[in-house]
């Protein structure tokens, strides 16, 4: 069994609901319809918003990697040779205008939010939020390449052929880079359960 991702569901609207764009309405966006790109960004915005988020673990990088790739889209819209892989391709750019906003401001650390203590004392589940905060400061030791595939295919829901495609790498590299984040999510988590040495005096 896969080790749990730490993240939380936004549920359909919040990520899946665009999966699958209407070609018709993609098809008019590259011919320079600009009201057709307008709805096209407001169907797949908070999507793609929210998978930098997931990605970059800043809401602001996430922002600013979500203006980024719009923009990239709108630019690169009219070289789409298939409509219908529009979701795939923009994941792609998405990816991208993470990398770039990596690179660009070096942080990535991620941002801090305070859960409702009503819903914590209403559970009282210290473990579960002891077993996330872990799980967080495993995923913030990934490279953007292992949270990538993390976060498509686990996150997602994509299948390892989708999240080679939307990454635009082999098949072998998909698996291979997400067996590494496994592992090191894992690895990240069985160091941080171990009790610490005691110094020998």
């Amino acid at each position: 069994m896969s080790a749990p991702i730490p993240f939380e569901s936004t549920g359909v609207n919040g990520l899946h609901g665009w999966k699958g764009m209407d070609t018709s309405l993609v098809i008019r966006a590259q011919q320079g319809d600009e009201e057709a790109f307008a709805s096209l960004a407001v169907a797949c915005g908070d999507g793609l918003h929210a998978v930098a988020h997931r990605i970059l673990r800043d809401i602001d990088l996430a922002e600013d990697a979500t203006q980024r790739a719009l923009l990239a889209i709108w630019r690169d819209l009219p070289q789409l040779r298939d409509p219908a892989r529009f979701d795939a391709w923009s994941y792609r750019l998405l990816v991208r205008a993470c990398y770039a906003e990596g690179r660009r401001t070096g942080r990535w650390t991620p941002t801090l939010r305070l859960l409702p203590t009503d819903k914590l004392a209403a559970a009282d589940d210290t473990g579960a939020v002891h077993d996330r905060d872990q799980l967080e400061r495993g995923f913030r030791r990934l490279s953007i390449d292992h949270r990538a595939v993390v976060v498509l295919h686990h996150y997602l829901d994509l299948s390892i052929d989708e999240v080679a495609e939307s990454l635009g790498v082999p098949v072998g590299t998909v698996r291979s880079r997400l067996h590494h984040a496994m592992r090191g999510l894992r690895a990240a988590l069985d160091a941080d359960q171990r009790p610490a040495a005691r110094e020998v005096i």
